[in-house]
């Protein structure tokens, strides 16, 4: 298949401008690192953005950034680390369950895919940080929304209404996002052995204080053996972890008080700043899920549902979890299927209330079945109108999201 590599705006709006004249649908993308998740896209050439690289802003003071769509995330963060700042939506990266090349992975594609990690629950959602961004629709219109600053938007918020969308309703060309110092001091809380409903009990608890946690995640006994981290790996259990950032002195008061909190559900043991580090950055790589080719669902939900619904999915199938954002997030590992298991766990899903996504599965499986969760007819309707405003002739990345649209 053809790969179209436009260096701008123009030329991406001309290339568009000609496929919509000759009804060339097209499959967008940056490096490709997310090829495989998804529907497979029916397309006749591939338009990437790979030419389209380089840092145009960065304020540091004013914690601000600006690049080109096909940047690497690698250069970005780079960038930042030099002045002691990043990304604080902490962006998770499929690449790396998904058999794509992490290191390729684009700055355009982190808030395409609205790539989300474990500070979520502290900083907001990749789309929270997106302050503004230049794109081209699939009527082969070149538009801006946004700006350097967040303020409040009436009507549709193009930024938000674009994070997510997986390249079905335009290709971004420039993103604007806000950035973060990093903490000066980590530290992280272990509890082992917990059941999912008390680990999830706990999780919770630990968010109901007052002491900032960024980071609250629970991996089944299975999974823990599957960690690069030796240490952890080797105590064979059920890991419960919770993440205190900031200044030195304010985690050892919000350390021991949280501890003393926590009590009540076990002994609680501390992970010191580098081996935090380590824990933490191998879960973004989702390191656990790797080396595996079973199919794999992503899950959000409401953190106090997320343990019932595991068990309910294991009363259909033997399943492996690891659970995030202190249960709203779960990465759900099954058995190798026809169908990959979507009939019992869209049941399942339906009953406990959430969203479910099937992020790995081999590529005839993807076609055959709904891969991101079926649209409720009121969200139907709106997606509908928007993907008719965007792209109305459904030229871009068409059926990757959902075989109609």
């Amino acid at each position: 298949m053809k790969t179209i590599r436009p260096i701008d705006d123009r030329e991406c709006a001309r290339v568009f401008s000609d496929a919509l004249a000759a009804g060339t649908p097209l499959d967008i993308r940056g490096s490709g690192t997310k090829a495989n998740v998804g529907r497979p896209v029916a397309a006749e050439a591939i338009v990437s953005t790979r030419a389209m690289r380089g840092v145009t802003l960065y304020e540091p003071t004013e914690m601000v950034m600006s690049a080109r769509a096909g940047t690497l995330l690698a250069q970005i963060e780079d960038d930042l680390a030099g002045r002691r700042q990043m990304l604080a939506f902490e962006p998770v990266d499929l690449a790396n369950v998904t058999g794509g090349d992490a290191k390729e992975t684009t700055i355009a594609s982190v808030f395409a895919t609205n790539s989300s990690g474990a500070r979520r629950i502290l900083y907001g959602a990749a789309r929270d940080h997106l302050l503004g961004l230049r794109g081209v629709n699939g009527r082969g219109e070149a538009f801006k929304a946004g700006g350097r600053v967040m303020k409040n938007v009436t009507g549709v918020d193009l930024c938000r209404g674009l994070s997510g969308s997986w390249g079905t309703l335009a290709l971004m060309t420039e993103v604007t996002f806000k950035v973060l110092p990093v903490p000066a001091e980590t530290c992280t809380l272990i509890l082992l052995g917990l059941a999912d409903s008390f680990a999830i009990e706990t999780l919770c608890a630990s968010l109901g204080t007052p002491f900032e946690v960024s980071g609250a995640v629970h991996l089944q006994a299975p999974l823990v053996k599957r960690l690069w981290h030796e240490g952890l790996r080797e105590q064979g259990e059920a890991i419960t972890a919770i993440r205190l950032e900031n200044f030195p002195k304010s985690i050892a008061y919000r350390k021991e008080r949280l501890k003393e909190a926590l009590k009540i559900y076990g002994e609680v043991f501390e992970l010191e700043h580098d081996n935090s580090l380590s824990f933490w950055g191998e879960l973004r790589q989702l390191s656990l899920l790797q080396d595996s080719t079973a199919p794999l669902w992503r899950i959000s939900t409401t953190p106090t549902l997320g343990a019932k619904l595991v068990a309910a999915i294991g009363n259909y199938m033997k399943c492996h979890a690891y659970y995030d954002w202190s249960g709203g997030l779960i990465w759900v590992e099954v058995p190798s299927t026809s169908d990959a298991g979507v009939a019992d766990i869209r049941r399942v899903v339906a009953m406990h209330g959430g969203h479910a996504t099937l992020i790995r599965a081999p590529e005839e499986v993807r076609a055959a079945v709904d891969v991101f969760q079926p649209l409720e007819p009121g969200v139907e309707m709106l997606t509908r109108r928007l993907k008719s405003a965007f792209d109305p002739s459904g030229i871009l990345n068409r059926g990757r999201m959902y075989a109609n649209l």
